[in-house]
C-alpha cells in the first residue's frame, strides 16, 4: 500500500502563510491542523483537503 506524504509545511512556507490564517480560512482548529501538518493523524476528510488545498492554490498530488 502507498503512503501520502504530507508537506503541508513546505506549501505554507512558499506561500507565507501561518497555521493562524490557515485554520481560519479552512475552519478547523489550529491543533488538528498542526497534527496534519506534523504527520500525527491517520486520517483526514476529503472535504478538509479540498479546504486546504483550495486555501493554498495547490492540487492534492
Amino acid at each position: 500500500m502507498g503512503k501520502i506524504i504530507v508537506r503541508l509545511d513546505r506549501v505554507m512556507a512558499d506561500r507565507k502563510m501561518s497555521l493562524n490564517t490557515l485554520s481560519e480560512q479552512v475552519g478547523i482548529s489550529n491543533v488538528n491542523l498542526s497534527k496534519l501538518k506534523n504527520g500525527r493523524i491517520s486520517a483526514v476528510r476529503l472535504s478538509t483537503l479540498t479546504a486546504i488545498c483550495e486555501a493554498l492554490h495547490c492540487p492534492p498530488v
